[in-house]
């Protein structure tokens, strides 16, 4: 076997695209958009008669002096269960990475640790323990099985399986989701793919998102560059809910009248055999009325003649759509408009022949009292499986500057946000 420093960069694509463990974050394309982000791409690879059999996108970040971290987004790209040759390549790559001045080598593998079902319960079946404790004996430090989102991936998602078809997913949604969509588009929401130039609609909706939910917000450009560098070549979308302020006005001033008439009529009849339902339904529909006039009272007050309320940045690679970024706005959030963009998004990739759909990260801790909670709530609300992936490992080059880098360095820039 040969270790390659610099792969040929369409061989590598080539490779990877083609791999059933690949991953978007492994591509090249995902090289230049961290190469953004100042990150350096390596792309390395293991040749056995002269054929790929595993590679490797190493970012590599500086961080001191000479010195710098690797990592290895989704970990590499080969066959796990060929220990052998997953040894002899995790040796090149610490070599490899030491000879860089590396001070540690970082993987979070696109691995599942084991099946759940959709509560978080462990159910019967295969795991990947073994592979766990396999990496540790190669030299890697586990971080841990973490419930929420400390590390550099999240380690747990949903991932919806819509191969069956869009029946299929319409039969295995929630109830509340399965409603809501079953109702239709009544507010007349406009959904649809948009461009670049609705960048600036989809980071206000980011900003009100990461307060909201206490999330972390990169810099507008850095949207800018993903779906720049992943859209030309036809890995990303851009998805964007819109609703006009004067129809929906009208909307509900429609509605709003056409309540008031059958509370008008159902309180003239005299229909004493029938006296409790027709107070049941006089009940119901006074219910629905002040709903509306409530929900009315915040659409009538808006001055913009259209709202962007939800808006989605999307990855497609192999099989796969990710809905990575996204956000939603914090006013009229009663009308689902997100709900309804997940659903367009998925109808999409179904008509696209895509067979999965990744939700891109939820808790791994699905307790009220979490803050992301309404966020797993509604991605859990889709009907996909709730997956574990086995976690981050460090592969330690320099003990003592890794000590400082996770250790005390965090610390230092603690003190200095007092």
């Amino acid at each position: 076997m040969e270790f390659i420093e610099n792969v040929d960069k369409e061989e590598f694509e080539k490779f990877v695209s083609n791999n059933p463990k690949g991953h978007f974050m492994q591509s090249i394309y995902w090289g230049e958009v961290s190469s953004k982000k100042k990150f350096k791409a390596h792309y390395v690879g293991l040749k056995n008669n002269n054929q790929l059999i595993a590679t490797a996108l190493l970012l590599e970040k500086h961080l001191i002096n000479k010195y710098s971290f690797f990592y290895a987004p989704r970990g590499f790209v080969c066959d796990y269960t060929d220990l052998n040759t997953l040894q002899i390549f995790i040796q090149h790559l610490k070599k490899y990475c030491k000879k860089h001045n590396g001070i540690f080598l970082r993987i979070d593998p696109d691995i599942k640790l084991q099946t759940l079902d959709c509560d978080g319960n462990v159910l019967e079946g295969n795991n990947n323990f073994k592979l766990v404790e396999y990496l540790i004996k190669c030299g890697f430090k586990h971080k841990g099985f973490n419930k929420n989102f400390e590390n550099d991936q999240p380690r747990y998602t949903f991932r919806l399986d819509i191969s069956g078809g869009l029946e299929k997913v319409r039969k295995n949604l929630h109830p509340t989701t399965r409603k809501i969509i079953n109702r239709g588009n009544i507010y007349n929401i406009e959904l649809y793919k948009g461009d670049i130039s609705d960048i600036d609609a989809f980071y206000e909706t980011m900003i009100d998102t990461a307060k909201r939910e206490n999330l972390v917000l990169s810099p507008k450009e850095y949207y800018q560059t993903f779906y720049n560098v992943l859209h030309k070549h036809n890995m990303s979308d851009i998805y964007i809910a819109k609703i006009n302020i004067e129809k929906l006005k009208q909307n509900y001033e429609d509605k709003i009248k056409v309540i008031e008439n059958s509370i008008e009529l159902a309180n003239t009849k005299d229909d004493k055999k029938n006296k409790d339902k027709v107070n049941i339904k006089i009940k119901e529909l006074n219910q629905q009325l002040a709903k509306y006039i409530s929900e009315y009272e915040e659409v009538k007050n808006i001055k913009e003649e259209e709202i962007i309320l939800s808006s989605i940045i999307t990855v497609k690679y192999q099989n796969k759509v990710w809905t990575i970024h996204g956000g939603n706005k914090d006013q009229l959030r009663f009308l689902n408009a997100n709900y309804w963009l997940y659903y367009k998004i998925i109808e999409d990739a179904i008509k696209d022949n895509y067979k999965i759909f990744d939700f891109f990260g939820t808790t791994g801790n699905p307790t009220p009292g979490n803050e992301v909670y309404g966020i797993h709530l509604f991605k859990k609300r889709f009907g996909g499986e709730y997956t574990e992936f086995i976690g981050e490992f460090d592969y330690i080059l320099n003990p003592i500057l890794y000590f400082g880098y996770t250790k005390v360095f965090p610390k230092i820039r603690k003190f200095l946000k007092r």
